[in-house]
């Protein structure tokens, strides 16, 4: 996240939607204020800035440097009354614009880099039909979303009703990347793989969905579904940067669900979801893959 805003705190504002973010975001300012803290140390002890020799510093410097404090807001305003993740889908659009709200006159027009971190990033519906819109009012120069989750590729069957396949905006973007690259071949493959599956009723069968997404990097995926979400009307540099899964075990290093974002059910029965999630995307049905 630091990269990709130049490590240019002074022109940044850090913030956050929506409120199930707040932990994520004061994770991400500690490591804010961890980033500082070696800053200030090169500043004050070796007596450089940015790699070059300085002067030493006069009181009003050194106060500046121990001073210095991130930019933080709440731009991002959520009625906590309106849920739009567990909203039908003939309604959630409708809903996703009239959710949120923002404030203005704290940000630098054409000057300042607007940070947001969301807990997930699942459909990408809300940030593109509403979140994005609000946030481009404010005439950033550039508007970065960092998802505290990694990339969600998969159905969960455990609890969290996400079975169909078209709903990730993920998979969504796999799919226009092996059309662009001319593999669309691949996606027979794996109908065909997971077809004879489910009709055999293997036991302990595999999920091949997962072969997909090996073709490409998180970072290429990670591109297009910023340019999936961003759409025509965003006048801002637009970057989304996602959670790892290495890391968030890092985060969590007692928790270890991440069938979502890697695909490695703990049971056969997470597998045959996976597999006849795929069949329903391809045949164009609607059902619920359980």
């Amino acid at each position: 996240m630091l990269e990709a805003i130049d490590y240019d705190l002074e022109n940044t504002v850090f913030s956050y939607i929506p409120n199930t973010s707040e932990t994520a975001f004061l994770g991400m300012m500690q490591g804010i204020e961890n980033y500082l803290i070696n800053y200030r140390k090169e500043m004050i002890l070796e007596g450089r800035q940015n790699g070059q020799e300085i002067a030493p510093l006069n009181p009003e410097q050194l106060e500046a440097i121990l001073s210095y404090r991130p930019r933080v807001e709440k731009l991002a305003i959520k009625d906590a009354k309106l849920r739009t993740f567990i909203t039908d889908d003939a309604h959630r659009d409708d809903l996703v614009s009239n959710v949120y709200d923002t404030t203005y006159e704290v940000i630098k027009k054409h000057q300042d880099t607007i940070v947001l971190i969301d807990d997930s990033i699942v459909r990408g519906t809300t940030l593109e039909k509403s979140i994005l819109r609000m946030l481009d009012r404010l005439e950033a120069r550039k508007i970065i979303i960092v998802s505290s989750a990694p990339q969600i590729r998969y159905p969960d069957c455990y609890g969290i009703d996400m079975s169909k396949m078209r709903d990730f905006v993920a998979f969504r973007a796999v799919i226009a990347l092996l059309e662009e690259s001319g593999r669309e071949d691949l996606l027979d493959q794996v109908f065909a793989q997971c077809e004879e599956a489910i009709r055999e009723n293997r036991h302990g069968q595999k999920n091949y969905v997962q072969e997909l997404y090996a073709p490409f990097s998180n970072e290429e995926i990670s591109r297009k579904i910023a340019q999936i979400i961003v759409g025509e009307h965003i006048r801002a540099a637009f970057q989304v940067i996602f959670q790892t899964v290495e890391n968030l075990h890092q985060a969590c290093p007692k928790h270890q669900g991440d069938w979502y974002f890697t695909g490695n059910y703990p049971t056969t029965g997470g597998n045959k979801v996976v597999n006849k999630a795929f069949v329903n995307y391809m045949t164009g049905s609607l059902a619920r893959a359980y």
